[in-house]
């Protein structure tokens, strides 16, 4: 089964060159850091998302540049040299920004605390046991405000102690450092990955073969990291594979746009397949999941496969709906999606009811639905909670994405489809922030234009519908921009900024060009036609 397409991390690429340095390819990993530096010595996005992918390629470099350790053979490097100078400056960088840096600009990603404490702490031992001849960089670093190492102490106790850990915290299983190594309580996917991570994979995997009776599991997890190495000229992405993922988003996109798609019986199977009574998770490897589970069930429904989404109310709480239990975040995303479930369902069921056809729950193998007032109590309580959570300007923000265009199309679009009247002076903010917030250009974008954030613009301005010359005018402008860039994202395969919140910013290819090829199939078909319904607000 194929794994997706996601763009290389830095922050992952730099924990292989530490924990793998034995896996094909490692001299191209030093060098794509060495290439990948900014001219500030830090690596990454701007801003706080800098700090993971810097702290990981400083002590990758540092790592580097140690004498080989034991079990690691001779490893190929790139001139020492170079290597040193990437390390002086990613230091430096990270001696001036780490201080400065203020709480609230730290973004909010999977893992964050955990791993710029474990890296602080690591970059600190090297320092502070072997710094490498001629660098002149000499102190401590200390995490930002508001970072500190209390989670931390208490994953890597738990492991020591022998502890399985929540499979959430598998996917950041390197933090746990050296008593992760052949941990016994955990054990690869089939497909030979930990946490659908090649970090936490590599974190885990025991080359010295001491524990013969893992032999099987240890193959399987080389093989993979293999796998993973080969499909991406050596580098690594933050989470594979997301298959259930990849495929849910691409097709309710282009399924939400009207496009006709002809998809595979069998994608389609294993997509149904992938929903269990706890719901779906991204890939093997990963929790269950509120996000996976809603946009799965909406794939579906759109592809008139329903799913009673009982599932999702093991991620209700008093408040909302949490992406995983005991999440410590919020996210507006994933209470639009689950908005976006529970109304497919409510429609799908109203429709067989007109047609005097068995209700979704009612069809064989469906699970069963529970009261329908239970749903529409959700959709209400969810309505509500969207609204109040929109930012005084018309938009939303989330922390899976560092656009607020990606939030912003989220919620609006599940207001629109399923918040009926409550939700249209909201979903009219939205799309009036929309049109001010434009490019010359056409396009759309938190720090540039890009062909990703412009198909949610165009996304949000058809799907909404309004007939206001202004809006007619921007959803021009924004076609022509992306008619323009679409040659690049489709037909060169040219990859945008990385947007996506994991580990590290990532960029899930097949998904991006699913929304561009949805706004553009808008464009062509729609032209904001007007919403009767806007005309008489």
């Amino acid at each position: 089964m194929p794994w997706g397409q996601v763009s290389p991390s830095i922050y992952e690429t730099g924990r292989l060159v530490t924990l793998a340095p034995w896996l094909t390819g490692h001299r191209r990993r030093l060098e794509y850091l060495v290439a990948a530096q900014r001219p500030d010595g830090g690596w990454g996005g701007p801003g706080g998302y800098a700090l993971v992918p810097t702290l990981s390629a400083v002590e990758a470099v540092l790592a580097s540049l140690a004498p080989a350790s034991a079990g690691s053979g001779t490893v190929e490097v790139p001139d020492p040299e170079s290597l040193l100078r990437a390390a002086e400056r990613g230091l430096r960088f990270l001696a001036c920004t780490l201080p400065a840096i203020e709480a609230r600009a730290v973004p909010d990603m999977p893992a964050l605390d955990l791993i710029v404490t474990s890296l602080t702490d690591a970059i600190n031992d090297r320092l502070a046991r072997a710094a490498p001849p001629g660098l002149r960089f000499a102190g401590r670093l200390s995490p930002p405000a508001g970072v500190d190492g209390a989670r931390l102490a208490m994953v890597q106790a738990a492991v020591r102690g022998g502890a399985g850990l929540p499979a959430k915290i598998l996917h950041a299983l390197e933090v746990a450092g050296s008593a992760a190594r052949g941990h016994p309580a955990i054990r690869p996917e089939e497909s030979g990955t930990v946490g659908a991570s090649a970090a936490a994979t590599a974190a885990w995997l025991d080359v010295t073969g001491e524990n013969g009776a893992w032999t099987g599991s240890r193959r399987r997890a080389e093989r993979f990291l293999e796998r993973v190495v080969a499909d991406h000229d050596g580098l690594a992405p933050c989470g594979i594979p997301v298959t259930v993922f990849e495929r849910s988003w691409v097709l309710s996109g282009l399924a939400r746009a009207g496009l006709e798609v002809d998809v595979p019986p069998r994608i389609v199977a294993d997509l149904a397949a992938a929903l269990g009574p706890h719901g779906a998770a991204a890939a093997g490897g990963l929790p269950v999941d509120a996000d996976t589970t809603s946009v799965t069930l909406h794939a579906l429904g759109l592809l008139g496969v329903q799913r009673a989404p009982a599932a999702l109310w093991e991620f209700e709480t008093d408040t909302h709906f949490c992406t995983w239990p005991g999440e410590q975040g919020f996210s507006v995303s994933v209470n639009a999606h689950v908005l976006d479930a529970f109304g497919q369902y409510l429609r799908a069921r109203r429709a067989s009811r007109k047609a005097c056809a068995p209700a979704p729950s009612e069809t064989p193998g469906a699970a069963a639905d529970g009261p329908a007032d239970r749903y529409r109590a959700a959709v209400l309580k969810l309505t509500d909670l969207l609204r109040d959570r929109q930012r005084a300007d018309g938009s939303w923000v989330d922390r899976w994405h560092a656009s607020p265009y990606y939030a912003t199309a989220c919620c609006a679009l599940a207001l629109h489809d399923f918040g009926g009247r409550a939700a249209a002076e909201a979903v009219r903010r939205a799309r009036d922030w929309v049109v001010t917030t434009q490019r010359p250009d056409g396009s759309w974008g938190r720090w540039e234009g890009s062909a990703e954030e412009t198909a949610y613009g165009l996304q949000i301005l058809a799907l909404t519908r309004s007939a206001r010359p202004e809006v007619q005018e921007s959803f021009t402008r924004g076609y022509e921009f992306l008619h323009r860039a679409a040659r690049n994202t489709l037909e060169n395969g040219a990859a945008g900024p990385a947007l996506w919140h994991d580990k590290d910013l990532y960029y899930p290819a097949a998904i991006v060009r699913a929304s561009v090829v949805s706004a553009l199939h808008l464009a062509a078909t729609s032209r904001t036609a007007p919403d009767q319904t806007e005309d008489r607000q």
